[in-house]
């Protein structure tokens, strides 16, 4: 249920209270979708359908108008406006009429599901036709999933670029879980910010420090425990100890943490130094001394991100040598691997991965650490996320597909019509439009209706949705028949 101290009537555009004046006099019902746009040569050519559930239990669900509310945003827009233009009577109907509960239905893909760009990914249209201006008032938060579902899509980039490697360098996709953990908690706007990102980066994989997210996912998808961390040293504790003691600060952390995993970030001063002579000789029994399961994590933190870590890794094999895995890789010993968290991004964490496998390493032996990347550069325009109406009906129960179809840029031209989702005869998923789709092939499911939540998804379940398909593991598959790819997932059918 939404929280009681959230006005819901004051979280929309300003322009959006004038709308219900602007309106045919004789208007009905408003019917309006959410899609992320196609847009040639994008790097994303789908989506990861994310964060809805939440947005719908933290601020529509359950009883949203009260009269003390009323009276708040009346008073508030006739200061902020300069005039009269808020619908006071409008919003009393609600409350008397629902109880203050929102009149509308929302559709939606279920949550974690895959989603080619270009389709409905969900549907809002008002129950009671006098409330018709309802729909279009809630876009503005509505719109606002494109974050989560930009942070969910770009994760899983990073997790197709992981298992590729990893599978071609190593024979398995063991510990792909955990190959890139969210760095990003400070480096987003605010804790909600970092509570959305967070938890969508958490529909991909199960290594964090951004507790906010695992915060969300325990509230609102239901599981206890979404992601893990290990203990591990930032600057401060390195410097503190002053430029003559990093060995001693090293060892410190050594002892401190003898068994599980531990991170050390060694570039305080030297980084090429510190594993030469610092790791790789006067701590090197130390090191040694340690299990597979409490291995030792290197993280550089400067310089340029592949340059240094191939350094890196060739000190260390000097040091501490290396063995061939079944596939012919080198790896590190198994108390020993690095991970590089500084300067991360797609482009570079693919050119990272190349490299070592150019050099005959396996990306077993790295780990990667993602923060602004995965978090904060991005914005609603990253996949042309848009909100439009497509269909109204007037009082006479006539209905009307309706479009914007803008001459200066055909990429903007809208859907018209009720739209479902279906997966064709050739296996794709596509939106049919002017209300054409049969009610049984429709995948759109109503997950809120008159103020109630009427569907819930457990993180558990929308991670099965999101699944790599094994031609995004494997690309040679994408020669094969296409159909069979495009349904079968790793360990079940999408």
């Amino acid at each position: 249920m939404a929280a009681n101290d959230f006005n819901f009537l004051l979280a929309t555009d300003s322009y959006k209270i004038t709308h219900y004046k602007q309106y045919p006099p004789n208007i009905s019902k408003i019917y309006s979708y959410f899609e992320c746009r196609r847009k040639k040569g994008s790097h994303f050519s789908e989506v990861v359908f994310f964060g809805l559930q939440y947005l719908l239990k933290k601020y529509l669900a359950g009883p949203v108008v009260t009269e003390e509310k009323i009276q708040e945003a009346k008073l508030f827009y006739q200061m902020h406006f300069r005039q009269t233009v808020f619908d006071e009577e409008g919003w009393r109907k609600v409350l008397e009429k629902h109880d203050g509960r929102l009149p509308v239905r929302i559709k939606a893909v279920p949550e974690g599901k895959i989603i080619p760009r270009g389709n409905v990914l969900f549907t809002v249209e008002n129950t009671d036709p006098e409330f018709y201006w309802l729909p279009n008032y809630i876009e503005t938060m509505l719109v606002q999933m494109w974050y989560p579902i930009t942070v969910a899509t770009i994760s899983r980039e990073f997790k197709k670029i992981l298992a590729k490697h990893l599978k071609a360098t190593s024979g398995s996709l063991e510990g792909l879980d955990l190959k890139l953990h969210d760095f990003g908690y400070r480096g987003v706007s605010s804790q909600e910010s970092a509570a959305l990102g967070g938890a969508a980066h958490l529909v991909n994989f199960c290594s964090t420090d951004t507790v906010a997210g695992l915060l969300m996912a325990q509230r609102y998808y239901g599981c206890p425990m979404a992601g893990f961390s290990i203990p591990a040293a930032e600057h401060s504790t390195i410097i503190s100890w002053g430029k003559s003691k990093e060995k001693e600060a090293f060892e410190r952390v050594l002892d401190q943490f003898s068994s599980g995993p531990v991170s050390v970030v060694s570039d305080s001063y030297d980084i090429f130094n510190a594993c030469k002579h610092i790791w790789g000789d006067e701590l090197k029994e130390r090191v040694m001394e340690r299990s597979p399961d409490s291995c030792l994590v290197v993280r550089p933190d400067s310089g340029d991100p592949a340059e240094t870590l191939i350094e890196v890794i060739k000190i260390l094999e000097g040091c501490f040598g290396c063995s061939l895995n079944s596939v012919g890789y080198k790896v590190l010993p198994s108390y020993l691997r690095i991970i590089q968290g500084d300067g991360i991004d797609l482009k570079s964490a693919e050119e990272i991965l190349e490299k070592l496998s150019d050099k005959g390493w396996s990306a077993e032996n790295v780990f990667f650490g993602c923060g602004s990347a995965l978090l904060q550069k991005l914005n609603r325009d990253t996949l042309s996320c848009a909100f439009k109406c497509s269909y109204v009906e007037m009082d006479s129960g006539k209905g009307m597909d309706v479009y914007k179809q803008p001459v200066t840029d055909p990429s903007k031209v809208s859907k018209r019509g009720r739209l479902s989702l279906r997966r064709n005869s050739d296996g794709f998923l596509e939106t049919v439009e002017r209300g054409a789709g049969k009610p049984e092939e429709d995948l759109l499911v109503t997950v809120f209706e008159n103020g109630i939540l009427l569907q819930e998804y457990t993180l558990e379940e929308i991670r099965k949705n999101a699944r790599l398909r094994d031609e995004e593991v494997n690309p040679a598959l994408h020669n094969q028949d296409h159909e069979l790819n495009h349904n079968h997932i790793i360990n079940g059918l999408h």
